[in-house]
This record gives C-alpha cells, sequence and structure tokens, in this order.
C-alpha cells in the first residue's frame, strides 16, 4: 500500500504545555492533570503520530476494567487518528478493540486488568510491543498490578525506537502509591509532570466559567480537578471496606442475600450514578458488584445502559427530587423504579447505618473505589474542624447507595407513599 506525503504542523494540532512529554524518551512519562487539561487527548495523538514514525513500534493500552476502555482510550485514538487526517491508513475494530496502522500492519491492542492472562500473553506480528498507555493510572491501587504490566514491556527493540510506560490520571489522593514512586523521586528514566485546563486553548468562555464557578463553590474540588494538585484524604466518612475479588453468583446464591439498586441522577457537571449492591442483613455485609457513572446521560441514555446491563426489571431506588425523571423511566422500561424517601437527617442515618456494615467492592467499580475513598467529613473553613456533615463531593454513588439501603436503614412501618 502506497501512502501520499502529508505535512502537517504539529502546534496547530496539539497546541502548548506537553512540549517536555512530547518529546521525552525515558522510560516512564507520568502525567497527572486536571479535567480539561487535554492529557488524554495529547497521549492519543503523540501514540498515532509515533506509530506512523517508527514501523517496528505497538502500543498496548490499559485500564483497570476492560468494559471502560472503548468510551475512553479507544475513542480517544480514533479522535486522534481523525485530527491527524489519516482515517485511510488505519483500521479500526470494536470486536475485539482494536487498530491497525494498515501500511505496515503495526498494532494497538487494548486490554482490561480485571483479565490478567491477556495481558500477560500479548504478542505482535509486526516490530515489537515498546510502548504501554495505562490511562487513569489512579484506578490502579495496587502497585505489584502496575509491575505485571511495567514487566510486559520488554526485551530488545531495534535501533532508533525505545521502550516506553505513559501513565495519565486525575490525582485524587495524595497517598496513591504513584505519587510516593514517580512524583517524590527524581531520575533521568522519569519525567513526572502536572498540567491543568489553563494550557488548553480550545476551551470556550463557557468552560472556562464552570471552573471559576468551581473556585469559588468548592475550593478542595478545584484543587484537585481544576489545578492538578494532589488531594488530601482526611477524615473519611467510611473506613469499613476493602477491595477484594469476589464470585458475584456464589454470593447471590446465599439464602440471606438480597440485591439492592440505587439511582442518583446527574447530567452536565454531575454523572449519572447506579449502584449495585447485594447484602446480607443479618451478617452485615454488603458486596458492590456493579455500577453505572457517566456523565451527559438523558433519561432515554440512562434507561438504555441499565437495561444494558441486566437491571430493567430490579427494584431501584432513585433521588426523589426527580420526579418527572422517575416516572421518565418507569415508561421506558424501568418498571421497578420508585422514588427513595429521603427524610430529615437522612443522609447521616444513613452513613450511620452503612458504616454497620464490611463493605467489600468488587475490583472492576473503579468509580465507587473512587468515591469512597475520597468521601469525607466536612470542615469547617474558619477554625478548621470537622462538621458531622460531608463534603458536597464523590458523593454521587455514595447517594445512590444510601438510596440503595433505605429498606434496612429506613423500615417502612407507616406511610402514605
Amino acid at each position: 500500500m502506497t501512502t501520499k506525503t502529508k505535512n502537517i504542523w504539529l502546534p496547530d494540532l496539539i497546541g502548548g504545555g506537553y512540549r517536555d512529554f512530547w518529546f521525552f524518551r525515558g522510560r516512564y512519562r507520568v502525567c497527572k492533570g486536571s479535567r480539561a487539561s487535554k492529557k488524554s487527548k495529547t497521549t492519543a495523538l503523540w501514540y498515532i503520530y509515533n506509530m506512523m514514525k517508527y514501523p517496528a513500534s505497538n502500543t498496548l493500552v490499559v485500564r483497570k476494567v476492560f468494559r471502560t476502555l472503548k468510551d475512553s482510550c479507544f475513542t480517544d485514538l480514533r479522535w486522534a487518528i481523525h485530527r491527524l487526517g489519516v482515517d485511510h491508513l488505519w483500521t479500526i475494530k470494536e470486536s475485539p478493540l482494536e487498530m491497525t496502522y494498515t501500511p505496515t500492519g503495526q498494532k494497538i491492542l487494548f486490554r482490561g486488568l480485571d483479565s490478567p492472562l491477556k495481558v500477560t500473553s500479548i504478542t505482535v506480528g509486526t516490530g515489537v510491543l515498546c510502548w504501554l498507555w495505562i490511562e487513569e493510572a489512579y484506578e490502579i491501587s495496587n502497585e505489584a498490578d502496575f509491575d505485571m504490566l511495567d514487566e510486559s514491556i520488554r526485551g530488545a527493540v531495534p535501533d532508533g525506537l525505545f521502550k516506553q510506560v505513559t501513565l495519565t490520571f486525575n490525582p485524587w489522593n495524595e497517598h496513591h502509591w504513584i505519587k510516593h514512586r514517580f512524583f517524590d523521586m527524581t531520575s533521568s528514566e522519569v519525567l513526572a509532570k502536572t498540567t491543568n485546563y489553563t494550557c488548553n486553548e480550545w476551551l470556550d468562555d463557557a468552560d472556562l466559567k464552570l471552573f471559576e464557578l468551581m473556585k469559588q463553590n468548592n475550593p478542595r474540588r478545584y484543587r484537585v480537578a481544576g489545578l492538578g494538585e494532589w488531594g488530601i484524604v482526611d477524615g473519611l466518612v467510611f473506613e469499613n471496606w476493602e477491595e477484594k475479588l469476589f464470585d458475584i453468583d456464589e454470593v447471590r446464591r446465599m439464602p440471606s442475600v438480597q440485591s439492592v439498586f440505587g439511582l442518583d441522577f446527574g447530567y452536565t457537571n454531575d454523572p449519572s450514578a447506579l449502584f449495585c449492591g447485594l447484602v446480607d442483613p443479618k451478617a452485615k455485609i454488603l458486596w458492590v458488584f456493579d455500577e453505572m457513572y457517566e456523565r451527559g446521560m438523558s433519561n432515554e441514555m440512562i434507561a438504555e445502559k441499565i437495561t444494558a446491563l441486566g437491571y430493567s426489571k430490579e427494584r431501584i431506588r432513585a433521588d426523589s427530587s426527580e420526579p418527572k425523571s422517575i416516572d421518565r423511566l418507569r415508561t421506558l422500561g424501568i418498571g421497578r423504579i420508585e422514588k427513595a424517601r429521603k427524610g430529615r437527617d437522612s443522609v447521616n442515618n444513613g452513613i450511620d447505618h452503612l458504616q454497620d456494615y464490611k463493605i467489600i467492592i468488587h475490583p472492576r467499580c473503579v468509580n465507587f473505589i473512587t468515591e469512597i475513598g475520597n468521601y469525607t467529613w466536612a470542615t469547617d473553613n474558619k477554625t478548621g474542624r470537622k462538621l458531622n456533615v460531608p463534603i458536597d463531593d464523590f458523593n454521587h454513588l455514595m447517594d445512590a447507595m444510601r438510596y440503595a439501603m433505605e429498606l434496612f436503614s429506613m423500615p417502612r412501618t407507616f406511610g402514605f407513599d
């Protein structure tokens, strides 16, 4: 296959803020950044451009959970192909997820840590597997899992080529192993950088206004989601949890276990969040086995997603502040959805009840793990003392969990609804 030469001016496509990132050739390239810092888009552009530049290169793209790849890295890489105007040179498959540079047969492969055997047994037919991109690397809570991925990029490479591991993520927690390993140490083999929305030339006034409002209304979140600084986690609401792999069907078959589902509505800035749990009220154990966590979802999209996940016939308790959405979802086939009862002090009462449980979280529930690991008690800005109310952040799945567990925390003895 012959290709025509196309001249492009990279700064026009990429913009500023990433020159050192673009040209770094050491082993580890680590970028923590805020929302809209263009870290993922820049990384995607880098891989498409450089795979065409280096004909022996192949790339492995990894997230903790495989199913999250299609709507993140895969979509960003497809965008980068179009942005560079080279759609005709790439073959894109969705089953399985795979991208091939047609002139040479080089591959971009996609894997999830939830299928570790598929990660450790990768081979390529053309060239060598030399590059690894771990998106949302914060989700990988076990450093040994990263070491296993790191070891997959091994062996000799042709002259002029280099091996490299790239990590991109939002820095929610300063205690994460990534900080100690890459940001607290100095090495010529490591580029550890921080970016934020101020280096994104393509944000409009409406985008920038969202960050200004965040700065005014939620300074804690602004420091992380706006400026890309490490999140400081102090005074967790829930400390009674662990991330642990378990057999969902085996738990479901236990005679005293029943399923519980909760839904918190969002749209532009906040995600719509579905909590999926299995509870043993006698043993006081709550297993978190699945989740939905997406922004920009209409009621129709929520119904479609819940149906695709297989939960349309489940009893789902949803945020009672959106009765029209609940009614609409019912007409869309989510027939057993009902409004959460809430009530005075329902947040604290629900938290008190949940603190009596042992909460076991399946590793695929990455958004739930992020929220519960950052859901803290609010602080009085004047005195610095902790308040008896949780922060209004990292609370979408936390709220959905409370709705789901109302049957046990607020038993229905009498009422008019």
